[in-house]
């Protein structure tokens, strides 16, 4: 199941499934060491000749930070692995960098995976109660002492690693690699990549495949002959339409003060400095 995250009532939060991933690096600048030889490569050339758009790592970062905005008000993402609630959106417990939710499959994905890595972690013992709650809103087997273990295991950086392990296996590995098919460059990437956050990539008519599939209804994108601005808002349009099937996801500022401001900009590279709002509230990257 996808997990959607979702706008927090008070403060704003939403979230929303596969591929490899890469722990993210805030300032990885690293240049490879001189060869001592011009015939031997130099270490991770084909990485960061694969690195290309959102997947670059400074460019990643600001992804998360604008999506925190959203999902925290706040551009510390980093501050969120720690972060646990049930905000009253059906879906159980909400919680770490992306939103995993206790009610939708991936906070039990990502306990297994964590498990995996470090066994006997203080969440293991949970294991039992988030198969029995996923589907649910149901805290049976979690309360009184789930928030206050999240908030121990996120002081674990083995924990941080599993969340930005499950971040991009499920979510931004998949959204950078259609980008690419798609011939989208670094915004469509981040566009796509939001998408995939709050709606998933399930077979619901919301689902990150079925805007897309709707999109390609208006437009084409560039790999297929498109305009890519032409494509990005038709995507845009669809996303907004999904937004609006649910009450939760109904405040569309994200897309409107957010990313239309980008593609208007003819920004498609996000680059900085970046300017936008969500639900009310002003940021800025410079």
């Amino acid at each position: 199941m996808f997990t959607p995250h979702r706008k927090r009532m008070a403060l704003g939060a939403l979230l929303g499934s596969a591929l490899l991933a890469v722990p993210v690096a805030a300032h990885a600048t690293t240049a490879a060491p001189a060869s001592a030889s011009a015939s031997v490569p130099a270490p991770a050339s084909a990485a960061a000749a694969a690195a290309t758009g959102l997947d670059d790592p400074a460019k990643k970062d600001i992804a998360m930070q604008i999506v925190s905005s959203a999902e925290n008000s706040s551009l510390n993402w980093k501050a969120q692995y720690k972060y646990i609630e049930d905000i009253d959106d059906g879906r159980g417990y909400t919680a770490g960098i992306i939103g995993f939710c206790s009610g939708t499959g991936d906070m039990l994905d990502l306990v297994e995976y964590y498990t995996q890595v470090k066994p006997g972690n203080v969440l293991a013992k949970y294991l039992p109660a988030l198969r029995k709650v996923d589907g649910s809103d149901s805290h049976a087997g979690l309360d009184p002492n789930f928030t206050k273990d999240w908030a121990k295991a996120a002081q674990d950086g083995e924990f941080r690693k599993a969340q930005d392990h499950e971040r991009d296996r499920v979510y931004f590995n998949p959204a950078v690699s259609q980008g690419k098919s798609d011939g989208v460059g670094t915004l469509g990437q981040f566009i796509y990549y939001d998408a995939i956050v709050m709606h998933g990539d399930g077979g619901d008519s919301t689902s990150f495949r079925n805007i897309r599939k709707r999109a390609l209804s208006k437009a084409k994108p560039p790999a297929q002959g498109g305009n890519e601005t032409t494509w990005l808002n038709a995507f845009l349009d669809a996303r907004v339409w999904a937004m609006k099937q649910e009450e939760a996801h109904s405040d569309t500022s994200r897309v409107d003060t957010a990313q239309r401001v980008f593609l208007k900009k003819g920004n498609l590279n996000l680059n900085t400095p970046l300017d936008w709002k969500v639900y009310g509230d002003s940021f800025h990257i410079g």
